[in-house]
């Protein structure tokens, strides 16, 4: 086992809570995006947002499918926040956990990489990560489709079996394991599948737990 690995973080309701503020606005930008772009009643949006999001794992991809949207204006205008450093739900302790972890760090994300470093930069833990991939880096091929993962493994030059993925998602941990990949889920459920390696309450349980994923 690589005494370096290489940790992939995701970003929402994993380094942060995204639940409480982030996701309700989102949520709410999508569905006034497909009123204003398709002509529909709220209503209407809404369901359709859900439809593709729930058919295709991200309503953008339903978009560009079946309407053509071009995905970086979609991006831009989903995720504008006037007061962001506000809506933010994070740990203070999460820089010093991160700086402590050996190896390198790559936050690995669904959503628009603008947005992705802007929550990084208001956590104060921006430069303590040397990439960030979002949605865009991977041709808008999202999670857990297995071409997202292979997109970043050949982005960075990562073989899959020093890199240890962190998610909220359970489903998204899945293709990690397939391709080779250590797995640690983070925050509650039911029950814990039988391709995470780790299940952890929360991001700062991670450093109690590095000697479980064989890392030193």
């Amino acid at each position: 086992m690589s005494s370096r690995p290489v940790w992939l973080f995701d970003l929402d309701n994993t380094l942060h809570n995204a639940s409480p503020h982030i996701f309700p606005h989102i949520n709410r930008s999508m569905t006034r995006y497909l009123e204003q772009h398709l002509g529909l009643a709220l209503d209407e949006a809404n369901a359709l947002r859900m439809q593709y999001w729930h058919r295709y794992g991200a309503t953008m991809l339903g978009l560009m499918r079946h309407h053509g949207t071009d995905p970086d204006h979609f991006l831009v205008e989903t995720h504008r926040f006037d007061r962001l450093h506000e809506m933010m739900v994070f740990e203070r302790a999460l820089r010093g956990m991160l700086r402590a972890l050996p190896g390198r760090r790559i936050v690995f994300s669904n959503a628009p990489r603008h947005y992705a470093e802007a929550v990084l930069e208001i956590m104060g833990v921006r430069r303590l990560f040397e990439d960030v991939v979002g949605i865009e880096d991977l041709d808008y091929h999202p999670k857990p489709g297995i071409r997202a993962y292979r997109g970043l493994l050949q982005r960075r030059r990562l073989n899959a079996a020093q890199c240890i993925m962190l998610e909220d998602s359970a489903v998204n941990l899945r293709t990690a394991k397939r391709l080779g990949m250590r797995t640690v889920l983070v925050g509650g459920g039911l029950r814990t599948p039988a391709y995470v390696d780790l299940r952890i309450p929360n991001i700062l349980a991670l450093r109690r737990q590095l000697g479980r994923l064989q890392v030193r």
